[in-house]
């Protein structure tokens, strides 16, 4: 009976590391992308930033309810004060929030291509080719896609004000946890 199980704890691990949440794949690859775009500028990558991907999350949450329309399409840039209940769920200090900016594009079906030429063909690539921003959080929601951009500067790296964050667990977590409770079923 061990070996069936080790076999099933194995294939599961494999399954969840292999197919990581869709959202996720979508998210990493517009990382990837923007990167691309930033490299040929001769601008160093964006990392992913914990916090800023909280934010991202929140606002394209808040966004995914409004369909897209003539005045959603076009690229905009928002600052992080008009998101108050984001950083307040993200746990976010008001004061390290000025130099960030908030791009949230709104593609029908979310097609990744267009997604990512809505942010690197439009007023939003200003942005994306400044050195100034150093980090980046994704969120999407339905047509919605929200990218968060932060800076190491104390006005616009995110830090947090000592509170509870909300978090969303990643694949490994599940994994980690999935194989852990398996495990102890041996």
């Amino acid at each position: 009976m061990a070996p069936a199980r080790f076999a099933l704890i194995l294939l599961i691990t494999f399954h969840l590391f292999i197919h990581p949440v869709l959202s996720n794949d979508e998210e990493d690859h517009l990382l990837q992308g923007l990167n691309s775009f930033r490299q040929s500028a001769n601008v160093p990558a964006l990392s992913k930033h914990d916090k800023a991907n909280c934010i991202a999350d929140q606002i394209a949450d808040d966004l995914g309810d409004q369909r897209c329309n003539s005045s959603t399409l076009e690229p905009r840039t928002e600052s992080l004060a008009n998101h108050q209940d984001a950083l307040r769920k993200c746990n976010v200090d008001t004061n390290t929030t000025g130099g960030a900016v908030v791009l949230p594009v709104c593609v029908p079906h979310r097609v990744a291509t267009l997604v990512l030429m809505n942010y690197t063909q439009s007023v939003d690539a200003r942005h994306l080719n400044d050195s100034r921003f150093t980090g980046a959080g994704i969120g999407t929601d339905d047509d919605w896609t929200v990218v968060v951009l932060t800076t190491s500067m104390p006005a616009g790296n995110l830090a947090g004000s000592g509170g509870y964050s909300i978090k969303k667990s990643g694949g490994f977590t599940a994994a980690a946890a999935v194989m852990l409770m398996l495990w102890s079923l041996m």
